[in-house]
């Protein structure tokens, strides 16, 4: 699932952005923010995984907590299980995280793509549920390829324009209403 920060959210670690929910159970949420590139390298902090990344090969910045730990997403191409994969785990369909301690040589011919990501968005038990209730995020379905989305993509409009009107309408929010 994708979490899409509504246009009015307010916290400026989320503004604008789409989250990739990795894990959601009762005692929290994990995801990773799909649309905030930074301007390092991959290949400065894992020299090993640097040129097999997808364009462009940033480390994007997964959000506010630990960013000083680094998460991996690829897309499996298809016909490729997760579960026959040494250090990889499956997400959901063909999404899974990559074990960064893991050979890029063997691992990377069997994926489309991959994205490394420094940090993380996480929510302890009934927060995200709270952020949902005040009207912060909306939820919609993911598609494998927002995982690889560009950064010159603009994946926070095209998640709201594909779920049809009215949710479309919000595609066309301003950024900042003083330039409305």
């Amino acid at each position: 699932m994708l979490l899409v920060a509504a246009p009015t959210m307010g916290d400026t670690n989320f503004r604008r952005t789409v989250v990739y929910i990795i894990d959601h159970r009762d005692e929290g949420t994990l995801g990773v923010v799909l649309n905030r590139p930074s301007h390092v390298p991959v290949d400065d902090v894992l020299p090993v995984w640097g040129r097999h990344v997808s364009e462009p090969q940033a480390v994007f910045v997964g959000g506010p907590v630990e960013q000083k730990t680094a998460l991996c997403l690829a897309a499996l191409r298809t016909g490729e299980d997760a579960g026959s994969m040494h250090g990889v785990i499956s997400v959901h369909g063909p999404v899974a995280l990559i074990d960064l301690d893991s050979d890029p040589d063997l691992l990377a011919p069997r994926v489309r793509g991959l994205r490394v990501f420094a940090g993380y968005s996480g929510w302890d038990s009934g927060q995200l549920s709270g952020e949902l209730d005040r009207g912060d995020w909306l939820v919609f379905p993911a598609l494998p390829g927002d995982v690889l989305a560009t950064p010159d993509y603009d994946l926070w409009g095209a998640v709201l324009r594909r779920q049809g009107m009215p949710t479309a309408l919000l595609a066309t929010h301003p950024g900042d209403l003083q330039r409305n």
